[in-house]
């Protein structure tokens, strides 16, 4: 099966798999989302969701945020791991949105990634799920199916996701990802990994 063919007959099982994609991470506008990719960084989706409502019902806009201390944002936020360094980064990026973007978070890759504690992974979830640009967020999982399924080499992220938007049209690349995380968690796992329960590889053969 030649990378068309894949790619194919990926998007087609994935779309009858997971024909809704609703985003994992709990939020409800670009702000509350971009905290809370920032927050997922080495932390489970199901942690983040546990932890924001309580963070959210003391500050969900930059302004409040920015009001609180990092330590209220850390006392919030302490059993996700790397609290210390994210509660820093939450309370000064909600500072430069309050005074430098008018309290509303930047729709474009460069003003996003110039935040601290966000990186283009990051900017690309806010930018695809929150504004609905194309974007090609590649986590851990999508960069180990990637290379699982010969989509890639997998010698890192960005070659990845470059072959990845090479590989599949521009209008899915929003939905695809997530499908591609779902299909991950409940399909293809990293480890005991059973190829005969798992539809993608077993036609695949890998």
């Amino acid at each position: 099966m030649n990378l068309k063919e894949k790619s194919s007959f990926i998007i087609a099982k994935l779309d009858e798999l997971f024909p809704e994609v609703p985003i994992p991470l709990i939020h409800k506008d670009p702000f509350t989302l971009l905290v809370a990719v920032v927050l997922s960084a080495q932390c489970t989706d199901e942690r983040v969701n546990l932890i924001t409502p309580k963070l959210f019902k003391l500050a969900d806009t930059p302004e409040k945020m920015a009001s609180l201390s990092p330590e209220q944002i850390k006392e919030a936020i302490i059993s996700c791991g790397l609290s210390g360094q994210k509660s820093k980064a939450i309370h000064r990026l909600s500072e430069m949105i309050r005074d430098d973007y008018e309290n509303s978070v930047p729709a474009n890759f460069e003003a996003l990634e110039s935040l601290p504690g966000v990186g283009h992974k990051t900017a690309s979830v806010v930018m695809s799920q929150a504004f609905g640009v194309p974007a090609f967020p590649v986590d851990t999982h999508i960069h180990r199916l990637a290379y699982r399924w010969g989509l890639s080499s997998g010698k890192n992220v960005e070659q990845t996701e470059k072959d990845l938007k090479h590989l599949f049209p521009e209008d899915l690349w929003n939905k695809l990802h997530l499908q591609i995380i779902y299909y991950g968690r409940k399909y293809c796992p990293a480890r005991n990994h059973k190829i005969d329960s798992c539809p993608i590889c077993q036609r695949l053969g890998s």
